[in-house]
């Protein structure tokens, strides 16, 4: 059995240093941070040796309000400088940081703060995205009225607008003017704690995936030197999210380290209209744009017109990432918006990966590209499919269970909280392996392409989820006793979530009821989680354990009915007809 993943054992560092400190010594006047904030041509640079002065700033509030190494603190803010400084503040005085989306509910915000034992939050009074204002410290409010280990919250100002403040409320751009320039840098062992970010299971709830110091640095800054072949003086223009795993290796800790500029995108791909991305890229002259298949897809549907208005000749490499990105999207990213001369790369990792593991490049200059595979391993990367009694497959031109047979720097170090679900999760199924979850085939000439999860986890527009999550929000329902959800493919998000429910016997009002239950996924979990179709069955398939079989109601909403499999262990195979004739009769109805 696998013992811990180690690395670099003894050797002290600290991150901010390696992402600030070196560069201001040698070039402070050098851009750090584009930020493109939501409304158009506002656009605000910020040099190294600025971000370096509101990190300290920002660490120096921290210590003065208790918070120490090893402390966590949850950073629930838009994308902004002052987020970027949040991230790196508590990085250069050793606390840990968990930056939670801000668009994620308050129960999910509480949730996270709950299981990490948060001592503070850090977050803005309000977000703008897309010409619309966002309530964050309503949010942060609502969840941390239950949350003991909470002394302070944080408030920096977005927006002009004043909101409620109590007790534990400190205004952070005052704190921050009062501050010292000045904080001396933890020492930092390069196995201690640098965040923890959560992600879905495929059961049971988020899980607060740990990473730490030297490993996580160094793959985040190889990856994002090598796969999207930086050079300095390049404007890298990843657009995710500081939320999500892609935000903190590709916006924040690896263009950093590489001392980059990098992009701030806090607006949407269509506001306000969508030649957003490319009026950005044409104006901030972006070198390497980075951005998700959800919104390729998204953008491909209002035609070439609003791509051909901008100029894009800064653009040399386009990457893509979160989800398989299928080939008409790569077409017309690669034709349309590269003009078919800039690198694609269709890059696969994972939150627990720490940094992409399999992508085009880097490889031999000119090497081939195949429209959306991931293609080559990075260095390191030990790629191995597995086949159902875990015997490693060998040869081309074969499918399986995608594991890594290796540790690299980058991998995650346990769950936080609980290292026997991170054991369970990722070393179980395949001993002396890591498993990632996902299928993959192995073409004839070694390259690796993803097929896709292997458990009951779906992917929205890029976000991962659990159908586990959405099950347990709306069996909250007085109404609804049983729930199943299974993804579907959908032609802008990739997959959608589909719910089948069964109610109580006496219930009227169902399109109330399925009003209710979109409102309870919202708030319990966030929009991006809500079904898109609900459909009530008089009960579900199950075995005769009582195991929902997600399989048959995936092959229903995907309409193979005609090959169901082995109904055999169903406790009725009848029910397969019953549910096929609710769904012929809700299409009918929705089509209508």
């Amino acid at each position: 059995p696998a013992g811990p993943a180690r690395w670099f054992l003894g050797g002290r560092l600290n991150v901010s240093v390696n992402c600030l400190d070196q560069h201001v010594e040698k070039s402070p006047n050098r851009v750090a941070l584009i930020w493109e904030r939501d409304e158009p041509g506002t656009a605000v640079h910020v040099t190294y040796r600025e971000l370096l002065d509101l990190t300290c700033r920002l660490a120096n509030t921290l210590k003065k309000y208790g918070i120490q190494k090893g402390d966590r603190v949850a950073i629930y803010m838009s994308v902004s400088p002052l987020s970027v400084a949040a991230m790196l503040a508590c990085a250069r005085i050793g606390a840990v940081h968990t930056v939670v989306f801000a668009g994620f509910s308050a129960e999910s915000l509480a949730g996270r703060i709950l299981d990490s034992g948060c001592k503070a939050v850090i977050t803005y009074n309000q977000g703008v995205r897309g010409g619309r204002t966002i309530e964050l410290k309503t949010t942060v409010d609502e969840a941390v009225k239950n949350c003991p280990s909470i002394k302070h919250v944080f408030v920096a100002q977005r927006t002009d607008n004043k909101v409620q403040m109590g007790d534990r409320d400190i205004p952070l751009d005052e704190e921050m003017t009062k501050a010292e320039s000045v904080c001396t840098p933890e020492s930092m062992d390069s196995e201690d704690m640098l965040f923890m970010l959560y992600t879905s299971g495929s059961t049971g709830k988020p899980k607060g995936i740990v990473h730490t110091q030297a490993g996580y640095l160094l793959y985040a800054a190889l990856t994002h030197k090598y796969v999207f072949d930086y050079q300095q003086g390049d404007v890298f223009g990843c657009v995710a999210d500081i939320g999500w795993i892609t935000g903190h290796s590709y916006v924040v800790y690896g263009p950093l380290c590489n001392g980059a500029t990098s992009v701030l995108f806090e607006s949407t791909p269509v506001y306000p209209d969508p030649g957003r991305y490319w009026e950005v890229v044409q104006r901030l002259k972006i070198n390497q744009f980075y951005g998700a298949p959800t919104a390729i897809r998204l953008l491909l549907n209002y035609g070439e017109e609003w791509v051909k208005k901008y100029d894009r000749s800064s653009l040399k490499v386009l990457g893509s990432v979160g989800e398989p990105i299928n080939k008409e999207a790569w077409q017309w990213f690669y034709q349309v918006v590269g003009e078919g001369r800039c690198t694609l790369v269709d890059t696969w990792w994972q939150t627990e990966t720490g940094g992409i593991c399999i992508a085009p490049r880097p490889s031999e200059e000119k090497a081939e590209i195949i429209p959306a595979m991931a293609m080559r391993p990075f260095f390191g990367i030990v790629p191995v499919l597995m086949d159902e009694n875990g015997e490693v497959i060998e040869g081309n031109d074969v499918s399986g269970a995608l594991c890594i047979a290796q540790p690299w720097p980058g991998m995650a170090r346990t769950i936080y909280g609980d290292h026997q679900r991170f054991i369970d999760a990722y070393f179980k199924t395949y001993p002396g392996y890591y498993f990632t979850g996902d299928g993959a085939y192995r073409s004839q000439k070694g390259y690796y392409q993803i097929t896709g999860r292997m458990d009951d986890i779906i992917n929205i527009s890029g976000h991962r989820l659990g159908t586990a999550e959405i099950e347990d929000a709306m069996a909250d329902h007085p109404e609804v006793p049983e729930t199943a959800v299974v993804g579907y493919p959908h032609k802008i998000k990739g997959e959608g979530a589909f719910a089948f429910i069964v109610l109580k016997e006496q219930t009227a009002h169902v399109d109330h009821i399925k009003e209710e239950l979109k409102t309870i996924v919202a708030s319990k979990i966030a929009k991006y989680a809500v079904p898109d179709h609900i459909l009530v069955v008089k009960r579900l398939p199950k075995t005769r354990s009582g195991k929902i079989m997600r399989r048959l109601l995936r092959k229903v909403v995907t309409e193979q009915s005609s090959n169901m499999g082995d109904v055999t262990t169903l406790d009725d195979p009848n029910v397969v007809k019953e549910i096929l004739d609710a769904y012929q009769k809700y299409k009918e109805r929705s089509s209508s």
